[in-house]
C-alpha cells in the first residue's frame, strides 16, 4: 500500500513538473511576441494551479493575455449636403485605414450635381474602414467611414504596459540572435544588421565569404555582388573583368562595288490596345440629365452679326484705367451688360416655364450664366443681379468666377438660380454654333469669334471690321421668331454704340 502511494506521487510530481515547464514555456512565448528575438527566463517563483511547490519570478505575469486597445467604432454618416441631393461621387480620399484623425480634418472630397465639397471629421479617432473607393457613388445618410474615437488612449496604455513588461523582464532575460527572412533577407550579427539579397547570400555562401567581412556600398549598407566579387578579388588577387562596352567600329572603306539596295519587308503591325468601360459620373453624369430634358424643348434658332469696331476702340482705352484698379477688363462684362439692358425690354426672355408648360414665371434678377469649358467638364455659373451692375462691377466678378473655376471649386450658390445664359464659342474658335437651351430656362445665346474683315462703310470705301457673329436659342412655345430677332437687334445696337453702357462706370 505504501509502494502504491509513492508511485502515486510520484506521478503528481512529473505531472506538475510538466505543467510547469509548460507554463515557463508560454510565458516566454508571449515575451517572444513583444520583443525582436526569442527569449530564455529563468524561474524562480511559480505559483500554478494552487501549488507552491515550483516558483517563477513573476506569478501575475505567468499566463498574460493581450488586452484590447480598441475604442468605440462610430459610423460617420455622410449629411445631407442640401439642394435635394441624394447621391454624389467621391473624388478623392485625404485619409486612409489607419490614419489618425482630429475634428474638422479633411476626410475626403465628394462631388454632387452642382459642386464639389470637401467632408471633414467630426471626431478625434483613427480611421478604420473606408465604405467607398474614388469614383464610387455615396449615398446621403449612409456611412461614409469608421472612425474609433478611443484607439488614441488605447494604443498609449498599450504602450505603457509593454514598457512595463520590457523593464521587468531585463534582469531575467537572455537574448538570442534570431534571423529573419523578407524580401531583402535582413540578418543580425553581433548587434548589427547586414542586408543583402537572397542571390548575394548564395554567392557568398558558395565562396565561403562571411557577411560580416564585406562592407556593403548600397543603400542602408546594403551588400551588393559587386562588393562579393572585389572582396573576392583583393583574396585571391585577381583582376576583375572590365564591364562589357560596345565597340567602335571603324567605317567601312568606300569601294567601287555598288551593293544592292536591299528591298525593305513590312512587318505585320500588331495592335494590342484594348476597349474600357467606365461609369458616367460627376459633372458628365449631369449633363446627360440636363441634356435629356433640354433636347424635349423645341428650339427656334437665330443667327446674326455685330459690327464691334468700337467696343474694340472703347475696351483699349478703358483696360489701363482696369489695371490700376486691379481688374482684367475682357469683352464679356459689355456682352452680359447688354444682354441685362435687353432684357429689360422683353421679359420673356429672362423668364422660366413648370415642366407641362402650363405657367411660366419672369424673373425679376438678371442672373446671367457663362459656360465654362473646365478640366471637370462643362460648368455654368452665373453673375447674379447683372442688371445693377456696372460693366466694372462684372468684370470683378467674373474675374472672381473663372478663378474659381479653373481649381474646381465653385460653390453651389455660384452655379444655381440662372434666368438667361450666354456661352463664349469664339475662345474656342468657333464662329456658329446651335447652342441647347439650359432648363428651366428658356433663351441661349452663343458667341463667335471676333475676326477682322472687310466691310463697306456708308460712303461706299471698303474699311476694316471687328465683326462677330451670334447664334440665339429660344424655347419656340413661348417665344415666337420676332421677339427672338427684336431682342438680338437692341442687343446688337448697345454693343455698336458701346457709350450707351458706360453710364453706371465707377
Amino acid at each position: 500500500m505504501s509502494s502504491c502511494c509513492f508511485r502515486t506521487k510520484m506521478a503528481a510530481v512529473r505531472v506538475l513538473r510538466s505543467w510547469s515547464r509548460s507554463a515557463r514555456h508560454l510565458s516566454c512565448m508571449h515575451l517572444t511576441q513583444m520583443c525582436s528575438s526569442a527569449h530564455v527566463v529563468k524561474p524562480k517563483y511559480t505559483c500554478l494551479f494552487g501549488y507552491s511547490s515550483f516558483k517563477f519570478n513573476h506569478p501575475h505575469r505567468l499566463l498574460r493575455t493581450t488586452n484590447s486597445v480598441n475604442g468605440q467604432i462610430i459610423q460617420f454618416k455622410l449629411s445631407d449636403i442640401g439642394e435635394g441631393i441624394t447621391e454624389v461621387t467621391v473624388k478623392e480620399w485625404y485619409v486612409k485605414e489607419g490614419d489618425t484623425v482630429s475634428q474638422f480634418d479633411s476626410i475626403c472630397e465628394v462631388q454632387s450635381d452642382k459642386a464639389s465639397v470637401t467632408i471633414t471629421s467630426r471626431y478625434d479617432g483613427i480611421i478604420r474602414k473606408l465604405y467607398y473607393a474614388v469614383d464610387q457613388i455615396a449615398l446621403v445618410g449612409k456611412p461614409l467611414v469608421d472612425i474609433e474615437t478611443e484607439a488614441l488612449k488605447g494604443i498609449d496604455r498599450a504602450r505603457d504596459r509593454t514598457k512595463l513588461v520590457k523593464k521587468d523582464s531585463e534582469e531575467d532575460v537572455v537574448e538570442t540572435p534570431a534571423v529573419f527572412h523578407d524580401e531583402h533577407t535582413h540578418q543580425e550579427i553581433k548587434g548589427h544588421k547586414t542586408l543583402a539579397t537572397p542571390a548575394v547570400r548564395r554567392l557568398a555562401m558558395e565562396n565561403n565569404i562571411k557577411l560580416s567581412e564585406v562592407v556593403g556600398t548600397g543603400k542602408d549598407g546594403r551588400i551588393l555582388k559587386e562588393d562579393i566579387l572585389n572582396y573576392l578579388a583583393k583574396q585571391t588577387g585577381a583582376i576583375l573583368p572590365p564591364s562589357p562596352k560596345s565597340e567602335i567600329m571603324p567605317p567601312l572603306q568606300k569601294t567601287e562595288t555598288v551593293q544592292p539596295i536591299p528591298v525593305p519587308v513590312l512587318k505585320p503591325k500588331v495592335f494590342t490596345g484594348k476597349d474600357r468601360t467606365e461609369p458616367i459620373t460627376g459633372f458628365e453624369k449631369t449633363m446627360v440629365k440636363t441634356m435629356t430634358v433640354a433636347l424635349k424643348i423645341p428650339h427656334f434658332g437665330y443667327c446674326d452679326e455685330v459690327d464691334l469696331t468700337q467696343l474694340v476702340k472703347l475696351r483699349e482705352e478703358l483696360k489701363p484705367i482696369a489695371l490700376a484698379r486691379g481688374i482684367k477688363l475682357s469683352f464679356m462684362p459689355f456682352f452680359l451688360k447688354a444682354a441685362s439692358l435687353g432684357l429689360l425690354q422683353f421679359p420673356i426672355l429672362n423668364a422660366s416655364v413648370d415642366e407641362n408648360c402650363q405657367n411660366i414665371t419672369y424673373k425679376a434678377s438678371h442672373n446671367i450664366g457663362i459656360a465654362m469649358d473646365t478640366q471637370q467638364g462643362l460648368i455654368v455659373p452665373n453673375v447674379k443681379n447683372v442688371q445693377l451692375c456696372s460693366v466694372f462691377e462684372i468684370a470683378i466678378e467674373l474675374n472672381r468666377l473663372q478663378k474659381l473655376g479653373s481649381t474646381n471649386q465653385l460653390g453651389t450658390a455660384d452655379i444655381t438660380g440662372g434666368t438667361f445664359t450666354l456661352s463664349n464659342i469664339g475662345s474656342i474658335g468657333g464662329t456658329y454654333a446651335k447652342p441647347v437651351i439650359l432648363p428651366p430656362e428658356v433663351a441661349i445665346g452663343a458667341l463667335g469669334a471676333i475676326k477682322a474683315v472687310p466691310r463697306f462703310n456708308e460712303k461706299g470705301e471698303v474699311i476694316k471690321a471687328q465683326i462677330m457673329n451670334v447664334s440665339w436659342s429660344a424655347d419656340h412655345r413661348i417665344i415666337d421668331g420676332a421677339t427672338m430677332a427684336r431682342f438680338s437687334n437692341l442687343w446688337k445696337s448697345y454693343l455698336e454704340n458701346p457709350a450707351s453702357m458706360l453710364l453706371e462706370l465707377k
